[in-house]
This record gives structure tokens, C-alpha cells and sequence, in this order.
């Protein structure tokens, strides 16, 4: 779903023959993970950091796409970065984390790690409104009205100073680079409906994960990582932050986040090229990356 109010924010850095995915959070955009792909780039990944659709356009553009429209967007990623690689890792923040996850579930061979940032299966932070619990169980599908959610302070950053330069993008409606200060509430419903799919198929699901979530996360609890990691059928690590909010690939922490995110894709990365002689893809080269820049 496109219109001709969306600009298109994509990123795609050239590297090796393993790839990176990264996908941003609701009524975000790719500027939200782009501190991570720059450094996984130099590091010397392939990264890609997708727009989902209907997001960097108007508050109608994102309020008229619906989650199907979400996971399309993240499939043609993941078929472009596929003709560059032979190792993938998909990842995401918050909404973004969900959608990678589904990902997962429908290429489990196609998909060979998983990194996700501040996962959000519930809306349940302590900065969130009084009325999110019973927002949870509403669905698009069958409540018409429409209403504009506001955000709220301090919108997922601990780190004033970034904090300040985003509420500033969004009050100057700069929606291609910082969203905007509300969600619509037929795109809340529209994630209500994807959580809950995640939700139920997270058993199947065996793909290598690397979680990393705030302990004082304001929009999604701690509950959230630790329910994905309970209910995951793979190897699942989690790596709890101390000093940063929901958006952690932007906050105070950011290079931990940064430095466990490619300390992981490089072990993915080395145990596919360990497989046996003979395996059905060929093996991603083991290299080692250079030193992240500090």
C-alpha cells in the first residue's frame, strides 16, 4: 500500500553474503533502527532496514494499512535481501520485533536468527494509559469508529536530549523521520490482531533469538521478552537492559545493543558455516567484522 504522501526511507548497505533485516516500530520509521544498521553495516553485513506500508505518509496512509499490509511489506524485504545472501537474521523493534517473528514462522528456513528489540506482545509499560488492557482484546474487524491515540511522555527515551529531538520532529508533523505524536486507533486495533496471531503460533517456532528489553520499559513490559522466551521452542537469549526506555535502538544503550547484535549474527553466522559439506545452501564466508566504531 502506497500513495504519492509517502516517501520512501528504506536503506540498503552492501556487504557480505549475511544479511541483516531490521524493521522499525508502529507509526515509526527506518530512522528508529538506523544507528544499529549503520553499525552493523560497517561491521561488514548486508543490512537492510524496511518502511512497513502505509508509514512516512499521512496519518491516513498509516490509518488505511492493516497489519497484512505490515507483513507484506517485511516478505518483499526479506525476497530482495535473499538474492544478496545466503544467511539471514531478521529483527525489529517493539511492533517490529512481532512482525519479524512472523517472518520466522512462515520461512523457518529462510530465516536463520532472530533479534529482537524491546518486543511487544502487550501494551503494558508503566507510562501507558489506564484503558490499554481493555484496548487489547478490540479489533479492527469490528469496531468502526475511528480516533486518534496520543502519545505519551516520555516516549520511549530515557536519554533527554534525544527525547527533546524527537517530540520536536513530531510536533513539526515530520512524520518520514519521527512519526507523528498520535496512533490512529484502527492501527492500534490493526496490532491487536497481529500480537494475538504471534501469540499463538510462538511455539512453532525454533529459529536462534536474541532478545534484548529494558527492565523499566514504558510502553511493554519486561513480561513481554520473558513470555517470548517462555514460549519459543528454540534457543532463546535475553539480554535485560538497565538504563534505557522502550526504544532502545536509539536510547542510552543503544551500542550495547548495537555490540550484542553483531556479536550474535556473527554466531549465526559461523555455525552456518559450519554445517557439513553437502548441506542444501552453500555457507556464508566466516570473516571477522571490524571493529565497531565507538
Amino acid at each position: 500500500m502506497s500513495s504519492d504522501s509517502i516517501v520512501d526511507r528504506t536503506t540498503f548497505h552492501k556487504g557480505g553474503r549475511t544479511g541483516i533485516l531490521l524493521i522499525h516500530g508502529l507509526g515509526g520509521t527506518p530512522v528508529e533502527v538506523r544507528f544499529i544498521a549503520q553499525g552493523l553495516a560497517r561491521a561488514g553485513f548486508t543490512v537492510m532496514c524496511c518502511q512497513l506500508a502505509g508509514h512516512c505518509g499521512t496519518p491516513e496512509d498509516l490509518r488505511t494499512s492493516t497489519w497484512r499490509d505490515w507483513c507484506e511489506s517485511v516478505e518483499q524485504a526479506h525476497d530482495r535481501l535473499k538474492a544478496e545472501c545466503d544467511t539471514i537474521i531478521a529483527g525489529g523493534l517493539s511492533t517490529g520485533a512481532l512482525l519479524a517473528v512472523d517472518l520466522a514462522r512462515k520461512r523457518p528456513d529462510e530465516v536463520h536468527g532472530l533479534t529482537l528489540f524491546s518486543p511487544s506482545i502487550y501494551l503494558d509499560g508503566w507510562a501507558m494509559p489506564w484503558y490499554m488492557p481493555w484496548l487489547h482484546y478490540l479489533r479492527a474487524s469490528v469496531v468502526r469508529v475511528d480516533m486518534n491515540l496520543t502519545e505519551r511522555s516520555p516516549y520511549g527515551l530515557k536519554d533527554e536530549r534525544i527525547r527533546a529531538m524527537a517530540v520536536s520532529g513530531m510536533q513539526k508533523g515530520n512524520a518520514k523521520e519521527t512519526g507523528y505524536f498520535f496512533t490512529p486507533l484502527r492501527t492500534m486495533l490493526n496490532f491487536n490482531s497481529l500480537s494475538a496471531r504471534v501469540r499463538r503460533k510462538l511455539g512453532a517456532i525454533s529459529t536462534p533469538t536474541l532478545i534484548l528489553h529494558p527492565r523499566q520499559d514504558d510502553v511493554a513490559s519486561l513480561n513481554n521478552a520473558l513470555e517470548i522466551q517462555r514460549k519459543m521452542s528454540g534457543l532463546v537469549e535475553l539480554v535485560v537492559l538497565e538504563d534505557t526506555y522502550h526504544m532502545i535502538t536509539l536510547d542510552k544503550q543503544r551500542q550495547i545493543v548495537l555490540d550484542r547484535t553483531s556479536a550474535f549474527a556473527l554466531s549465526i553466522e559461523r555455525k552456518r558455516a559450519a554445517r557439513p559439506v553437502g548441506s542444501a545452501a552453500a555457507p556464508a564466508a566466516v570473516r571477522f567484522p571490524r571493529r565497531l566504531a565507538r
